[in-house]
């Protein structure tokens, strides 16, 4: 948020979380709060590209928050034992409908684009098959975004490392 506090200009905040139990729905409370209250706030889970686009008015700076939380919601539309059972070609087909409608959405709209994401391929394997495509598809859809950008910082401890640019391999 610090980085299109400081563009200092007109602000069109994504937030593509889901308030699945009071205590997410309190952190999205309090998120709401802690927003200037200048910036425009557009709440979506999935299908974010078409209404940033109908929403983006006078914006420069579009910053969604967050991909991992897009991800999930892509997850959250099945139930557990459907997860479970589920072919991960539809969720990855689900997944890069989506991550394509954003980088054509990057490509049309003139604005500055920040987009948060979360690094999970660092951590433990996750312990279900279930947790391991989550991170597997994430980590895709963020090469995808990298790869469509012109900068990438990753933030540890709050404090943000900036990414080599680009190369082609």
């Amino acid at each position: 948020m610090e980085l299109a506090r400081q563009m200092a200009v007109p602000v069109l905040f994504v937030a593509t979380a889901e308030a699945g139990d009071e205590e997410m729905r309190q952190r999205i409370e309090q998120h709401r709060k802690d927003r200037p209250s200048d910036w425009r706030t557009l709440e979506v889970t999935e299908h974010i590209s078409s209404q940033i686009e109908e929403k983006i008015g006078d914006a420069k700076v579009v910053l969604i928050d967050c991909i991992a939380l897009l991800v999930g919601n892509i997850f959250s539309k099945y139930r557990d034992r459907e997860l479970e059972q589920i072919k991960e070609s539809l969720l990855e087909k689900e997944l890069d409908a989506e991550i394509g409608e954003l980088v054509r959405c990057m490509e049309k709209v003139d604005v500055t684009f920040i987009i948060v994401s979360n690094e999970v391929g660092w951590g433990v394997v996750p312990a279900t098959r279930v947790g391991r495509l989550y991170r597997d598809l994430l980590g895709k859809a963020n090469q995808v975004l990298a790869r469509c950008v012109d900068e990438v910082y990753l933030v540890v401890a709050g404090l943000p490392l900036k990414m080599t640019p680009r190369t082609q391999y």
